[in-house]
């Protein structure tokens, strides 16, 4: 049974920094594709940021530069750093893994999520 476990949401003022960290169990961590989401107007969810497996990153464009995103397949964990944080950024943010088939991918896991608000 697959489950993440999200942590390191807060109260952060704008300007400041939190890193968020998602630690799996029940799979393979090390060929599953990672990635950070949040709540959008229109949509469900949008993408903030996402490492695959082999270790290439992308980010949504809101979030450039400020985001990092990281893993560590020894602690099967993936962290979002969050940097320079505005109170546009605050939401509740969910952790996703996905195993990548090469040609598809498998099914989305999700994790509970973790409330950020930015606010002075």
């Amino acid at each position: 049974q697959v489950q993440l476990v999200e942590s390191g949401g807060g109260l952060v003022q704008p300007g400041g920094s939190l890193r968020l960290s998602c630690a799996a169990s029940g799979i393979i961590f090390s060929i599953y594709d990672m990635g950070w989401y949040r709540p959008a107007p229109g949509k469900q969810r949008e993408l903030v940021a996402a490492i695959t497996s082999g270790g290439s990153t992308n980010c949504a464009d809101s979030v450039k530069g400020r985001f990092p995103i990281s893993r560590d397949n020894a602690k099967n964990t993936v962290y979002l750093q969050m940097n320079s944080l505005e109170p546009e950024d605050t939401a509740v943010y969910y952790c996703n893994a996905k195993r990548n088939y090469g040609l598809r991918y498998g099914s989305d896991n999700w994790g509970q999520g973790t409330q950020v608000t930015v606010s002075s």
